[in-house]
């Protein structure tokens, strides 16, 4: 990465991080490129030259979150040289270990998903974690033998199962707690 990428990036950090900011005082529709100029220290040419709008800021701010998260999951499970040669029993995906950290995360970042959701009804970490997601969901699709033509309906299927537990959770303000949470997408995705 050269010097001026490096800027470039960095300053696109500092936006996201003023942006979040200002979303936990505020709401998106009363937040302005002035005041996130402000918070950020940039001018509004250099907002204007990272995104074309408020929303556009959004997306990109929960992408960049999303990183995040996927930068503080280390569970080896999900390695693909684990998926490979792991008992079969042990590569279901709809245990503790992966939805405490996921739920905990966005609880953490409330504010922000809700935000995401009333504009999207969806929560999206961008193509790099659904990528991620997707290869994983794979990997333990081919040790399971799942046709491919199967494949991109049951990880549609997992996928947004899991996003509208989680966004009726965040539309009831986050009430139960995250065991609750997970032993609902638990009965859903394994029931009995």
């Amino acid at each position: 990465m050269t010097k001026a990428e490096s800027k470039y990036f960095n300053t696109a950090i500092r936006i996201d991080k003023a942006f979040i900011e200002l979303l936990n005082k505020k709401a998106f529709d009363y937040i302005t490129v002035k005041e996130i100029c402000a918070a950020s220290g940039v001018n509004r040419s250099t907002f204007y030259l990272h995104y074309e709008t408020i929303g556009d800021l959004l997306i990109e701010t929960t992408e960049y979150v999303g990183q995040q998260f996927l930068s503080r999951f280390t569970d080896q499970r999900v390695t693909f040289e684990y998926i490979k040669s792991a008992p079969k029993e042990d590569l279901i995906f709809i245990t503790e270990d992966f939805l405490i950290p996921f739920l905990t995360f966005i609880k953490e970042n409330k504010i922000l998903y809700q935000t995401v959701l009333k504009r999207f009804d969806a929560i999206s970490f961008g193509k790099n974690m659904y990528d991620g997601i997707y290869c994983a969901i794979n990997a333990v699709m081919d040790r399971f033998d799942i046709q491919k033509d199967k494949r991109s309906y049951i990880i549609r299927f997992y996928l947004e199962g899991i996003n509208a537990i989680t966004k009726e959770w965040l539309d009831q303000e986050c009430n139960k707690n995250i065991d609750e949470v997970v032993q609902i997408i638990k009965e859903c995705v394994r029931a009995g």
